[in-house]
């Protein structure tokens, strides 16, 4: 699956010159946690709810009203925004998306697909995917086995399915020379799997 499939399209963008209470009131009153800043198509900068939050005064200064109001309608996004962003194509697997967000520490990617900002992929959005790569609302049984981490192993198992349907199977990562499979399956016979599995010698962890 790839990052166009899950992502938001045509986020809600603003310009450099936006002051910073006003991007604070859109985020409040439309739910969103951060903001493409995009002048002439072109994508400048990323606001977050926190950025801002952290670029208006403490409660405890010392300034007062008037000068705080004078200080916030001077401070704009181009004063406080994130440059440069990290952004991901629409067309990178979502996997990608999510390792590229793992590894710089964010909780969001603009989609930019030549130049312009087509998109924006969440945590939100990866925890959706999650879901529907696990076929958690597939129902069925979700049985785990551990199996040498060597070609064939996979093929071997998922031959114990029929007459099942297997909805999803994902895998971790190897471990001396040995890998956890995840089957999801669906339909006839899915309460009998685990069984059909140990039957041909195959070491079942769990089943859910």
């Amino acid at each position: 699956m790839l990052v166009r499939d899950w992502m938001t399209k045509d986020p809600h963008t603003v310009p450099p010159s936006t002051p910073v209470m006003e991007a604070m009131q859109l985020l409040r009153e439309a739910g969103y946690r951060r903001l493409p800043v995009v002048k002439d198509g072109k994508l400048l900068g990323i606001v977050t709810d926190r950025d801002l939050k952290e670029a208006t005064p403490s409660k405890a200064t010392s300034l007062s009203i008037y000068e705080l109001n004078y200080l916030l309608s001077k401070l704009t996004l181009k004063d406080v925004m994130r440059t440069p962003v990290v952004t991901i194509g629409p067309d990178e697997a979502i996997e990608q998306a999510a390792l590229t967000m793992e590894e710089h520490r964010v909780s969001g990617l603009p989609v930019v697909d030549k130049g312009a900002i087509v998109g924006i992929l969440t945590i939100t959005d990866l925890l959706r995917a999650f879901v529907d790569f696990l076929g958690l609302r597939e129902g069925g049984r979700r049985v785990t086995v551990d199996m040498p981490d060597a070609p064939g192993s996979l093929a071997r198992a998922a031959a114990a399915a029929p007459p099942s349907n297997v909805e999803a199977i994902v895998t971790a990562g190897a471990a001396d020379g040995r890998r956890h499979l995840v089957f999801r399956v669906a339909g006839e016979g899915a309460d009998g799997f685990a069984d059909r599995l140990e039957a041909l010698g195959i070491i079942v962890v769990d089943v859910r």
